[in-house]
Order: structure tokens, then C-alpha cells, then sequence
């Protein structure tokens, strides 16, 4: 009896500390690490390196996000505006200094979003996989992706500087281009003029029965919505080294290809293959860059060409 009592109480315990451990791993995920910054005082973007900070949510105060700009000094409404997505070190400024010589000489307005977390290289579903899910597999509210944030920062921006653009441009590279490409697949909705996708590391290919991100199982696409977009898949002719960079090596990652340049044309075959099968329109394109791998600023440099037509 004592011992059956012992045997009982261990696995009391051990259940007890199982919950305790997962309650307050939950409470951090959910409450303390999406904090981000202090929120800044509400001012209009100035000329040159510039940045703020804004809740991330329309309608919760749970987390914010750091904004980079940076903006010509001929730069008025209704000129272009750029929003470029960093890669997997989501080290927003880098890129922002990476665009402000193309943003002087295009003249453009680039806005850089930071999406900062500690456990970056851990978890990705909150900025590449567009936050769809948390990290316990439960359905996130359309309100929190990370794909409605950059239409919240495009709502701040045009409140507070009055401006009248309609659209804007992004630009994604690395785990950046993940963002974008998703962005484009699951909120084709979004006043996306341009989008250009460039070097990711593996995508979500349309396929219905694959899990996300692989594939669209258990998400909400309008894929013939997504065509219609102007998306282009930018791969670098020499992204063929899967060692630069985090690179995904998951067996449904794999089969997408060995490299980034591999992946990327798989993706793109995939979805002009279904296109043809529908007879749907399809503005997504292809560009390989020739002596250029994973290099986001020479990425960047190149980007800017699609931006002009």
C-alpha cells in the first residue's frame, strides 16, 4: 500500500511540475517576450536615418515594434515607398543602411520593421511564418500576424505624415523573403504593389496537404487572389552554398531542393504549374542574378530595377 501510495505521489509530482513548467513557459512566450520596446512619442518621419516605435496591434497593447526609415530629402507624397524585411539576424538597420544610397538615388521612402526576439534563431513563426500560429501550434488571430503589422506601420505612417499613397513596395531577403512570399500567398488583400521575394531559405509551396509553412494545410489562401499580385521570386546564381546563412535541413525542406537557388525555382515551378492547370492570371515572376549569392545588399541593389518599371 505505501508503495503504491510513493509510486502515486511521484507521478502527482511530476505531473504538477510538468504544468508548472509548461504554464510558465506559455506565460513567457505569450506575455513577456512579444513586449518589444518603449513606445516613443508620436512625430512625423525626418529626413534622413530616422526610427519610432508603435504598437505592433490595433487593438491590444501586448506587444511593439521598432521602426526604421529613412527618407530623401526630395521625397514627397505619393513617391515611392519601400518596406524591406530583414533576414533571420532581424537586424532592420543594417538593411535600412544597405537601401539608403538606392533610396537617394530612386527616391524612395524605406521603411525597415524590426521584429526583434531573443530566441530568434529558435523561433521563426513569429516573423518568417507571419505569426499564423503560436508556438504551440494554436491559431493566432488575423489581427496579430506579422503580415497585418506591416499594414498597421503603413496605416501609422500615412495618419501621421499625411501622406496619400495607396500602396507600397517590399523587399524581402533570407528569412525576409520567406516573409514576403507568404505575405503575398496568405494576405493577397494587402496594398502590395511590388513584392520581391529574394533568396529564401525554403518556402510554402501550393500544396493543400502539406502542413504550413512546407505547404497551405490548415491555412485560409486565396492562391487565384495571389496570382494576381505582382510578386517576383529573386534568387542569386551562387546562393547555392546551403551553409551560409540558417538553412532548414527538414526532410520536407530538402525536398524543396539542396540550395536556396534550387528552392526558390521549385517554388516558383509549383505555382505557375497550378496557375496553368486553373488558367488563372499570374503576375509572379522569376529573376536569377547572375555572379550573386546570398548577399543582401547586392540583392538589394539588384531589387531596385524591379521597383522602376
Amino acid at each position: 500500500m505505501n508503495k503504491t501510495f510513493t509510486v502515486l505521489k511521484k507521478v502527482i509530482i511530476s505531473t504538477f511540475s510538468i504544468f508548472s513548467l509548461l504554464s510558465v513557459t506559455g506565460y513567457i512566450y505569450l506575455y513577456v517576450l512579444p513586449k518589444g520596446p518603449e513606445i516613443t512619442a508620436i512625430h512625423k518621419i525626418n529626413t534622413g536615418t530616422d526610427s519610432f516605435v508603435i504598437h505592433a496591434y490595433k487593438d491590444s497593447k501586448r506587444k511593439s515594434v521598432k521602426v526604421w526609415t529613412y527618407k530623401p530629402e526630395s521625397w514627397n507624397d505619393k513617391d515611392k515607398i519601400v518596406f524591406v524585411m530583414h533576414g533571420g539576424g532581424r537586424n532592420a538597420d543594417d538593411y535600412l543602411n544597405a537601401w539608403t544610397e538606392l533610396a537617394n538615388k530612386n527616391n524612395l521612402l524605406i521603411i525597415a520593421p524590426e521584429f526583434e526576439n531573443k530566441f530568434s534563431k529558435y523561433t521563426t513563426n513569429d516573423y518568417q511564418e507571419g505569426n499564423l500560429f503560436t508556438f504551440f501550434g494554436t491559431k493566432n488571430p488575423k489581427t496579430e500576424w506579422a503580415y497585418t503589422v506591416v499594414e498597421n506601420i503603413f496605416d501609422h505612417i500615412k495618419s501621421v505624415n499625411n501622406i496619400t499613397n495607396e500602396q507600397y513596395d517590399i523587399f524581402g531577403h533570407s528569412a525576409g523573403g520567406q516573409f514576403v512570399h507568404r505575405m503575398v500567398m496568405l494576405m493577397p488583400e494587402s496594398r502590395i504593389g511590388t513584392a520581391i521575394a529574394a533568396n529564401a531559405g525554403f518556402y510554402s509551396l501550393p500544396n493543400e496537404n502539406l502542413e504550413f509553412p512546407y505547404g497551405i494545410k490548415n491555412t485560409e489562401t486565396n492562391l487565384q487572389e495571389s496570382y494576381k499580385k505582382r510578386l517576383v521570386v529573386l534568387l542569386g546564381e551562387l546562393d547555392n552554398d546551403p551553409s551560409l546563412g540558417t538553412f532548414r535541413t527538414t526532410d520536407l525542406a530538402m525536398e524543396q531542393g539542396a540550395h536556396r537557388l534550387e528552392r526558390g525555382t521549385t517554388f516558383f515551378n509549383a505555382n505557375k504549374e497550378l496557375k496553368h492547370k486553373n488558367n488563372w492570371t499570374y503576375n509572379w515572376e522569376i529573376d536569377t542574378i547572375k555572379n550573386v549569392g546570398h548577399d543582401y545588399k547586392k540583392m538589394s541593389e539588384n531589387a531596385v530595377e524591379w521597383l522602376k518599371n
